[in-house]
């Protein structure tokens, strides 16, 4: 697919966004609450902190090299100049996000760069990025749906070919998923394919994951039909937040992703204890979260 330069990622401006527009959902958040209230409640209301791991930035790391690549003339789209652009853009985010360099603080990242490069490998495996002039890159979308809740998310990439039709890709740096984590997937690429419906009218004809680690393709097709069944699926999870926040009843779902859960200690299936419910609840600003970026847009949560 090549880029069709007319069309462009619509995202409500201040006076687009009706006046009873409040509260806002990325896919992340609704994914978290699907999975697990609890997590839910620990990320989005208690907002505890969460030191990044390896996996997260390297994701992060490998999404902003893929990024850059294809700022690059097409003929110059290489294994080589991707390989180049890791150390710079590790210095670049570690800059940004000054957190990243203790993960490394008593060991050489040399091995770490190396395995983001490895990675970048398996990319040039599944796409030959010289044949391909993305729409859209790392771009935020949004939509409002249910005249009340503003739907947001940020897109890896977006092919729109010449004849308009949409390919949403998104860049995954784990390995091919079992179940649980397939379905985590695919619920993230539905929610921007609903976006980009209501914005744009248009059912992208392809979502994309691509599994860099096994140099894995999955691609799933859409139809009106499924988004709106999945658009009622989003506005039931909103409607059970906000009821799970008026009666501060988030309970935990424990199952195989709690291996990966930063908040056990806090959590009452490993013993621990939830700190106390906050007496006003963080309010949801929906143009503030329409504008900002996830803290790892890369990492594969």
């Amino acid at each position: 697919m090549t880029a069709d330069p007319v069309i462009s990622t619509q995202t409500p401006t201040p006076t687009q966004l009706s006046a009873t527009v409040r509260a806002s959902l990325s896919p992340s958040r609704a994914a978290d609450f699907k999975t697990c209230p609890l997590l839910y409640r620990f990320r989005s209301i208690d907002r505890l902190p969460e030191r990044p791991t390896v996996e997260q930035a390297r994701g992060t790391l490998v999404h902003a090299v893929l990024e850059r690549l294809f700022d690059l003339p097409a003929a110059g789209r290489t294994p080589e100049a991707a390989g180049d652009l890791v150390a710079p853009q590790w210095d670049r985010l570690v800059t940004e996000q000054p957190e990243l360099a203790g993960l490394f603080a008593d060991t050489d990242p040399a091995e770490f760069l190396r395995s983001a490069a490895a990675l970048l490998d398996g990319y040039f495996t599944v796409e030959d990025p010289r044949r391909l002039e993305p729409a859209e890159r790392e771009a935020l979308i949004s939509a409002v749906v249910d005249d009340e809740l503003l739907i947001r998310g940020y897109l890896d990439r977006l092919d729109v070919a010449p004849d308009g039709a949409l390919r949403v890709v998104d860049y995954k740096t784990g390995g091919a998923p079992r179940e649980a984590f397939e379905a985590r997937a695919l619920f993230q690429l539905k929610f921007y394919a609903l976006v980009l419906w209501r914005t744009r009218g248009v059912v992208p004809r392809v979502l994309r994951l691509l599994y860099l680690k096994d140099a894995e393709v999955c691609d799933y097709t859409p139809d009106a039909e499924e988004l709106v069944r999945f658009e009622r699926t989003v506005v039931a999870l909103w409607r059970a937040i906000e009821q799970a926040t008026a009666t501060r009843d988030f309970r935990p779902r424990p199952s195989r992703l709690c291996d990966w859960c930063s908040h056990q200690e806090h959590c009452p299936s490993y013993g621990g204890t939830p700190p106390p419910f906050p007496e006003q609840v963080p309010a949801a600003d929906p143009l503030r979260d329409a504008r900002s970026r996830p803290a790892q847009p890369g990492a594969d949560e």
